[in-house]
């Protein structure tokens, strides 16, 4: 089971330490992991063998289901007790901010900030649990900055699965609801986490997210469009690793406002808005 984890890293983002490094990409390629180590992948087969168990049993002794969600799983995410830790933040951050597709904040917003995640990056985890709440109550809700969020994926197995369940989420205007639950709950980096049972747990956490169309649509080759459209932009400005910000004027070409290798931190980002709106 996922944890929560907002609360105790929003107490400890008071304490001044160097930025974290991001995780580094391999070159894209055909949609396969990374080699793991041998630690990892004994973890790795150890998780497999205990979800086919699981699939079977469930199968087997309570009519469970072939489409990959739990039975009892509320076909409509809500927060309520049953809730997973940090949906109920989730839910006030974002709540009344304009969310279409992969967009967060009003359409005519005069600077734009584009983000680069894999949604098993603890860097990026990091960066949402910390950061991002300030930049969405200081900027995107008084109508200043648009967030243009690219989910990535390049870690391994993981990354892959959680960026079609993103690119799921957004076709139903919940892609940052959905992955802010997520990191809220994220696992151990190339662990297999990430399994069908968890990812319908967050989706059930997500107010009016509609779990099985998610479940349906992460397949779909709306998805996999997008998943090409986020590698050829990933290609384009030359990312590297994750989370990669580009801040900019709306209508002009972003830059990247962090140092090569380092993770942004918020008073670089909240400098570069800054300056952005300043030319605005």
């Amino acid at each position: 089971m996922p944890s929560g984890k907002r609360a105790r890293q929003q107490r400890q983002a008071a304490v001044k330490a160097p930025p974290p490094v991001r995780s580094k990409g391999a070159p894209r390629g055909p949609r396969m992991p990374r080699q793991a180590s041998p630690r990892v992948l004994a973890i790795g087969g150890g998780i497999v063998a205990l979800a086919v168990i699981g699939i079977v049993l469930g199968l087997v002794l309570g009519g469970g289901s072939s489409s990959g969600i739990p039975k009892g799983t509320p076909t409509v995410g809500r927060v309520d007790a049953n809730s997973l830790p940090g949906a109920a933040a989730i839910r006030d951050l974002y709540k009344g901010i304009p969310q279409q597709g992969f967009y967060l904040g009003k359409a005519n917003a005069p600077v734009q900030m584009v983000m680069f995640i894999d949604l098993q990056c603890p860097v990026c985890q990091d960066f949402e649990v910390k950061s991002l709440p300030t930049i969405v109550r200081k900027y995107v809700r008084t109508g200043n900055v648009r967030i243009h969020l690219r989910p990535w994926a390049f870690i391994g197995n993981d990354s892959y699965k959680g960026q079609d369940f993103a690119m799921a989420a957004a076709h139903q205007n919940k892609l940052f609801n959905f992955a802010g639950v997520l990191y809220d709950n994220q696992g151990p980096e190339n662990s297999g986490w990430m399994s069908d049972s968890i990812l319908a747990e967050i989706a059930a956490s997500v107010p009016g997210l509609n779990v099985p169309k998610l479940f349906a649509d992460k397949s779909s080759s709306a998805t996999k469009a997008d998943v090409r459209q986020v590698d050829s932009e990933a290609s384009k400005d030359n990312v590297q690793g994750t989370p990669t910000i580009l801040i900019g004027k709306t209508g002009q070409t972003p830059k990247d406002v962090t140092k090569p290798g380092i993770a942004p931190t918020l008073a670089e980002v909240e400098q570069a808005i800054d300056t952005a709106l300043i030319k605005a």
